[in-house]
């Protein structure tokens, strides 16, 4: 299994280790010059949520392989969706154009060159594809998931899975589209063009697909199951009582920095509760058990639960009896 980033390794390690990493830097608002800051030195001095921007790096180089559930909890929902948003807008108003600017160079775009024409036609109906496929991202699912931060509960028959299904075959299109483009350039394009600036075309909308495949594969599993569990919460806050919100303490000054309410979440997670009992018991809502939870992971670097156990115990805050198994 690929080795997962984390806060502590230095940005520019990371940056070399995976080019396409200098994709998603961008998009997360974090610009070059890191020097020898780690990973969460950069993010915080730029305002960009750590453990979120390492899920998407993590996913990005496990190519989609890394575990879902142990990346979501170290997702902020906001975060992550308004790094898609920058992303549409990275593809949409700046790579899609800046190749069709290097194709109209690289073909004959003479009336006399009708396949030249055509081609250029083919790539503008791909690209206003890929543009009413992310504008409906922004319009109907990024507005939908903001009315759930905003604390609004998802109406009866609405939710992620329905808004995706009903986008599913965009992505597909999208792929068919962009893989007919290529085969049309290299099969059928005649041979007396600028064979090294095609190539170079052929080159940017072969790495353009790779990261744009890899964009929609983020949407539809890390994105998506961040959405349910915030769905989730929205639900079970309107089923329970109202109880007075707590802000996730400061560190004690213990030297694994948990506070003594992470600590009492840990107990409750290795004692096999789920959010919502958890919630009950002690008196705080769902979303403050979840940022608990998302803090303790930051802080221990532990995912899963087997995690906790083993820290729980080796720590003294349980005994072997009362572990659920």
């Amino acid at each position: 299994m690929t080795e997962k980033y984390k806060e502590t390794d230095r940005m520019s390690d990371v940056i070399s280790d995976d080019y396409r990493l200098l994709q998603v830097i961008s998009r997360f608002g974090l610009k070059l010059g890191f020097g020898d800051q780690t990973v969460g030195a950069a993010c915080t001095a730029s305002g960009v949520d750590a453990p979120t921007f390492l899920a998407v790096v993590n996913f990005i180089k496990s190519e989609g392989r890394a575990s879902i559930g142990e990346l979501v909890e170290q997702v902020s929902v906001a975060a992550l969706m308004k790094y898609l948003t920058l992303s549409h807008s990275y593809f949409v108003e700046f790579r899609l154009p800046a190749i069709r600017r290097k194709l109209i160079e690289a073909v004959d775009c003479s009336a006399r060159n009708q396949i030249a024409f055509l081609i250029l036609k083919f790539y503008d109906e791909f690209a206003a594809e890929v543009g009413r496929h992310m504008d409906y991202e922004n319009r109907n699912i990024h507005t939908y998931v903001e009315g759930l931060l905003a604390g609004k509960a998802p109406e009866q028959g609405m939710g992620i899975g329905v808004l995706q299904h009903q986008h599913h075959d965009n992505h597909a299109q999208v792929e068919k589209s962009s893989s007919e483009l290529k085969s049309i350039i290299i099969k059928y394009y005649p041979s007396d063009s600028n064979g090294q600036l095609l190539n170079d075309v052929l080159m940017d909308i072969y790495i353009m697909e790779e990261d744009l495949f890899s964009h929609c594969r983020l949407e539809d599993t890390l994105f998506a199951e961040a959405v349910r569990q915030l769905e989730e919460e929205c639900r079970q806050r309107e089923t329970l009582p109202a109880v007075a919100e707590e802000e996730p303490e400061a560190a004690s000054g213990n030297a694994d920095g948990l506070s003594d309410r992470e600590k009492e979440v840990v107990v409750y997670v290795v004692k096999g509760l789920s959010n919502k009992e958890i919630a009950e018991k002690l008196f705080i809502s769902v979303n403050t058990v979840m940022t608990h939870r998302r803090n303790i992971s930051r802080k221990l670097q532990i995912h899963s639960p087997s995690g906790l156990t083993i820290y729980a115990i080796v720590n003294g805050l349980i005994n072997l009896d009362e572990v659920k198994l």
